[in-house]
């Protein structure tokens, strides 16, 4: 029966990948020098190379895997408002000044990357659609209603809400319990995405090399050595920008990022006649469980790309794949048997204080920790890493100088997270 699901065409690959591979890199040993190294290629460490590049500065970016092979090429093209915790518990923490300038970074970040990709002509099916956000349960529907009606001043963003008896206009589903539409959030292809970012920071003058993975860096005297399988490179400055693949190579980043699986399918082509009646309104999807399901049509709307956490640690996406179909199903009964034809899996990660982090550590910059919300949050933070880099005032947020938690006897390798996935399931379940 599982082997039913898969198309006689099936890969386990990003659907993305199909219009945007992984661009080439130089096959070739590393610089002996530069001014600045960045680990990682998604788009936290282009836009940082871009900025430094613009700016005049030798800048050489290194990667484990090809350009982009991460969660930049692998999410699910979904574009929001999108620092996760909200203004009340911010200002319990960090007082209400800062909590209001805190939660002003996801609306700056949503509107920034709009303006850049508009400004710098990236094609990549950028579209301003906007997000329905199914409530899952009566409870968690109330909730939304409450926290719509009564934004914080001055942070507000657009919303309306949707009954259950009303939510036929934004999806073709019986199973959720109306929702609430932000109509400011947006999509785009992100492996198109990150082609066009990898093509600007080249022309820009950055080097970008792939498969090349950092094995050590030393600090010594005015800048460090970066070294490598193929060689060491002299560098001024250092910037770490691997997210959800932060390896041991930089331990004290390491032990203060929860690499989490996100898990993704395509189907097979649809007929227009039946996705239009799925999504009738083409707004990018999620809803309220705690482990999130976000779905969408692909750009040309002919597939259902349907995501979520329905594993922590699985590598394999032939086994999670069935499990994304089946939770598919439940909520488009319609889609039942409709083969999948792309499975895969990316890595975010989550913080224990679910904020975003960028600074220095140890003379090292680093930007990561985006929560599964990367595509506006990465691109912008690593803007930000970028000015910070080259000594400019554009560089300051107000993250700056957080305290980036970690835990007792983490080192990376997250062991509470099956613990924590059957919790969240249980109240999931409960409605709680």
């Amino acid at each position: 029966m599982t082997a039913a699901l898969f198309a006689p065409d099936y890969k386990d690959m990003p659907y993305w990948w199909e219009a945007a591979p992984r661009p080439a890199t130089p096959d070739r040993a590393p610089p002996r020098q530069a001014d600045i190294v960045i680990v990682g290629s998604g788009y936290t460490g282009l836009s940082a190379a871009l900025v430094a590049a613009r700016a005049g500065r030798d800048t050489l970016v290194l990667d484990a895997e090809a350009a982009g092979w991460g969660c930049s090429s692998r999410n699910g093209g979904q574009v929001s408002t999108s620092i996760k915790p909200g203004y009340d518990d911010l200002a319990k923490l960090h007082g209400p000044e800062r909590a209001f300038a805190i939660r002003k970074e996801g609306k700056t970040a949503l509107a920034w990357i709009g303006d850049f990709i508009r400004t710098e002509g990236i094609d990549c099916d950028w579209q301003v659609v906007g997000r329905f956000h199914a409530a899952h349960n009566p409870v968690q529907y109330e909730k939304l209603a409450r926290d719509t009606a009564n934004q914080p001043k001055g942070l507000e963003v657009e919303a309306h809400m949707v009954t259950k008896a009303g939510q036929h206009r934004e999806i073709g589903s019986d199973y959720y319990h109306g929702g609430v539409v932000f109509p400011a959030h947006a999509a785009l292809d992100p492996a198109k995405y990150h082609s066009g970012l990898f093509q600007k920071a080249i022309a820009a003058g950055a080097t970008v090399i792939g498969n090349c993975p950092v094995t050590r860096i030393e600090r010594g005297g005015d800048g460090f050595t970066v070294s490598t399988p193929r060689g060491e490179i002299a560098a001024r400055n250092v910037a770490i920008c691997t997210n959800g693949y932060t390896a041991s190579v930089t331990p004290w980043m390491r032990r203060r990022v929860i690499p989490i699986g996100s898990y993704i399918i395509a189907t097979e082509k649809l007929p227009l006649e039946l996705t239009s009646t799925l999504m009738p309104t083409n707004r990018v999807m999620s809803d309220t469980r705690k482990l999130v399901f976000y779905y969408r049509l692909s750009p040309d709307k002919t597939r259902m790309l349907f995501g979520g956490r329905v594993a922590y640690k699985e590598n394999d996406p032939r086994v999670s794949a069935p499990r994304l179909h089946d939770w598919m199903s439940k909520i488009f009964p319609q889609l039942g048997s409709a083969k999948i034809s792309h499975s895969w899996v990316g890595f975010v990660a989550y913080t224990f204080d679910t904020l975003p982090h960028l600074g220095q550590q140890d003379g090292l910059y680093y930007a990561m920790g985006y929560c599964g919300s990367g595509v506006s949050l990465a691109s912008y933070f690593g803007w930000r890493l970028g000015h910070k880099i080259i000594g400019s005032a554009e560089g300051k947020t107000s993250l700056d100088g957080l305290d980036f938690q970690t835990r007792p006897f983490y080192t990376g390798d997250p062991w509470f997270l099956a613990a924590s996935i059957a919790y969240y399931k249980w109240r999931d379940k409960r409605n709680v």
